[in-house]
């Protein structure tokens, strides 16, 4: 059990919230990125191969589950019956997941199967390849900073409303 102000959160209510925050693409590309660039082009052609069609069921996993749980969350312990303003917090929190789930969901899946299917091309147009990763990294900058907006909105939860 974890105490949230004044209240106790199930072990899993608080497990499922935290999850979210381990397998963002952005975080994956802050620890891959580096490795991959000193890679040569097969190397990184094979683990981007291997490696997007695994994330292709974990990354929509937890990013549903996430927004869910945090949604879930929120009505249990009474944040969605809040008055104007406090409830613009709420407000913001779910418009924040909403678009990061839209953009993960509607945009970055999307490349990255693209991406992946060109890839496994016996010669694959790198051309298009790379304009696809070039919206893909503007997508996830935006992402990062909604992430960090959601932490400020959370951090408000945390001092209270």
């Amino acid at each position: 059990m974890a105490k949230h102000g004044g209240r106790y959160l199930t072990k899993g209510a608080t497990h499922k919230l935290l999850e979210g925050g381990h397998w963002k693409p952005e975080r994956v590309g802050f620890v891959l990125g580096p490795i991959l660039r000193r890679l040569d082009f097969p190397a990184q052609r094979e683990i981007m191969r291997r490696l997007t069609p695994r994330t292709l069921f974990l990354m929509p996993t937890v990013s549903i589950i996430s927004g869910t749980s945090g949604w879930f969350l929120a009505v249990k312990l009474g944040y969605t019956g809040l008055g104007w303003p406090a409830y613009g917090w709420v407000a913001a929190a779910l418009i924040l997941v909403t678009l990061m789930t839209i953009q993960g969901l509607g945009f970055l899946t999307p490349v990255n199967v693209l991406v992946c299917l060109e890839l496994q091309k016996d010669k694959p147009n790198m051309t298009k390849v790379s304009g696809l990763m070039l919206r893909y990294f503007y997508v996830v900058a935006s992402q990062g900073i909604m992430q960090v907006a959601i932490i400020v909105v959370m951090t408000r939860f945390r001092v209270g409303i």
